[in-house]
């Protein structure tokens, strides 16, 4: 049998406070949370693994000149190319003024819908030019210089048990990745909870057919020690994966792709049309990633001198075709509305061609954000050229815009997810500031960004993160989470309501520094928190809220 990767879910937060008189004033907004459920949005993320060459996906019309001198050969022809500003005339004449590889008309279509926005310069603070250490940077949300936030973690994974946290354990996969044999290091996260499931291509039925043959019972005689522990672990995960295959065939078997459509017949078109499809089938699933790999072109990027055929151009052509066809399948009916798509590679290619009619292994490279949601539009500037010399090794080396920035960008506008959800799932080691503070200007649609509203800090609640205390997520549904430096010492909690009346109390009970509360007869409202150990006493202000209306109100 074989082993299925699964995520471990864990959460970190922040903690807040907040003096009674208080409580009558952050009421008054409890119910502008009503209009805030995004809890059916989807997220998917399409990795263009090898490194993708930027400057022949995205040509600097402004700079086009050195552009020919620094490829004389493989540089795309302007009689060939699509200038973006022939559909947006804002970009004509600018250091905006770009054009698309000639193979990329679905996303020159995109564009012109007003569904497919270009982030220039994309990469991290410092830059390894290992695919295997970048792509594992871009999985752990690191900055490249040290592995603090997580070398056996992810940023998927962080982000998903905190976001949805409510949701875990749940009855189905919080992410699907689709055409990988391994499950990607983003999608881990901490401890024991939750799980994301591979699928290949458009094979769901036969994955389940696997699973559902599993044969016989678990054993109920499990022993108390380390031991036990790790059994129980195969035990739950065995059991919660069929358990979720069965829910991914369902929506596989209940879902169906646009007759209209028409996906090209490629290994990238599947995955994304098996993605299509377990959405229209109505699985819950929040994160999903699709792959696309060879962009390692450090040879026949071009076929010949001056012929833009080549790997590069295949590339781009199965990348464009499957996005648009995905897009018209789900613009085929309201399902555009709650999904949303990124395109990311672990690096670029130098500027200069090598002497292979290929490019070897750059820095930054460009990021796609595509659908209904998505703002049209360029983020950034075209790249400094002049700064490809030889003394540099002929690499662009400024970044534009952090990869993270992008992702926090729409974990906030689209996702809704709060500013401590966000700085909890990326720790910046250099300076340590938040992405939420540098986020992407017009990424997203004024009608389908969340309202700030919607964010814990809009209830005029200060946002407190002591040194000792952490208390996520805020608002919460069921069960909310404690994060102790002290998760030592015998810590007990108790929890009121606005009108003071104790409604739980107990001794918090920690794994790896965190410790859980479940609440779930407790009715919409402020609750105060009270923690106390040996050493001090903490109080945090705390909002249980259902994203829609709730019977029990």
């Amino acid at each position: 049998m074989k082993r299925r990767q699964f995520i471990k879910l864990t959460t970190t937060a922040s903690a807040a406070s907040m003096l009674p008189f208080e409580v009558q004033a952050s009421m008054k907004l409890v119910n502008s949370f009503y209009n805030c459920d995004v809890s059916n949005r989807k997220l998917i993320l399409v990795e263009l693994n090898g490194g993708n060459d930027g400057l022949n996906t995205v040509i600097p019309i402004s700079a086009y000149t050195d552009y020919q001198t620094l490829r004389p050969n493989i540089h795309i022809p302007a009689s060939v190319f699509l200038p973006l500003n022939a559909i947006d005339s804002s970009l004509a004449g600018t250091n905006q003024d770009i054009a698309l590889h000639p193979e990329l008309t679905g996303f020159y279509n995109l564009y012109a819908q007003d569904q497919l926005r270009i982030i220039q310069s994309v990469g991290y603070p410092s830059q390894n030019k290992s695919h295997f250490a970048s792509q594992d940077i871009y999985a752990t949300g690191n900055d490249g210089n040290n592995w603090d936030n997580g070398d056996q973690s992810g940023w998927i994974g962080r982000f998903m048990e905190q976001n949805y946290a409510d949701s875990i354990p749940t009855a189905y996969p919080l992410g699907i990745q689709v055409g990988s044999k391994t499950t990607s290091l983003g999608f881990h996260g901490e401890i024991e909870h939750g799980l994301a499931l591979n699928l290949s291509g458009q094979d769901s039925e036969n994955f389940y057919s696997i699973l559902s043959g599993l044969g016989g019972d678990a054993p109920t005689n499990i022993p108390n020690s380390d031991y036990g522990t790790e059994l129980q672990y195969i035990i739950d995960t065995d059991i919660l994966s069929n358990q979720y295959s069965q829910v991914i065939s369902n929506a596989f078997n209940n879902g169906a792709n646009s007759t209209g459509a028409n996906y090209p017949d490629t290994n990238l078109a599947d995955q994304l049309k098996t993605v299509a499809r377990l959405i229209r089938g109505g699985i819950e699933t929040k994160v999903f990633m699709v792959k696309l790999g060879g962009f390692d072109t450090h040879n026949n990027q071009n076929q010949a001198s001056g012929d833009i055929q080549g790997k590069h151009s295949e590339l781009m052509t199965e990348l464009s075709g499957a996005i648009e066809s995905f897009m018209s399948d789900l613009n085929a009916d309201n399902l555009a509305d709650d999904v949303l798509g990124v395109t990311f590679s672990e690096f670029g290619r130098k500027a200069k061609e090598n002497g292979s009619l290929g490019t070897d292994h750059g820095e930054v490279a460009p990021m796609f954000a595509f659908g209904k949601p998505v703002k049209s539009g360029v983020s950034g500037i075209n790249v400094d050229l002049a700064e490809a010399v030889e003394t540099n090794n002929y690499q662009v080396q400024t970044v534009q815009h952090d990869y993270r920035e992008t992702f926090a960008t729409i974990m906030q506008d689209f996702l809704g997810a709060t500013s401590s959800v966000i700085d909890s799932t990326f720790i910046d080691n250099i300076s340590n500031e938040s992405f939420v503070t540098s986020k992407i200007t017009d990424l997203i649609k004024d009608d389908y960004t969340v309202p700030e509203d919607c964010y814990t800090e809009a209830l005029n609640i200060p946002e407190t993160t002591l040194d000792n205390w952490s208390v996520f997520p805020n608002p919460f549904k069921t069960s909310f989470f404690i994060l102790s430096e002290n998760h030592e010492l015998e810590t007990h909690f108790e929890l009121r309501n606005q009108l003071s009346q104790r409604v739980l109390k107990g001794v918090l009970k920690f794994h790896n520094g965190k410790a859980a509360i479940n609440a779930p007869q407790l009715q919409n409202g402020m609750y105060f928190l009270t923690l106390k150990n040996s050493l001090e006493t903490s109080s945090h202000k705390l909002c249980l809220l259902y994203t829609s209306p709730s019977p029990r109100d």
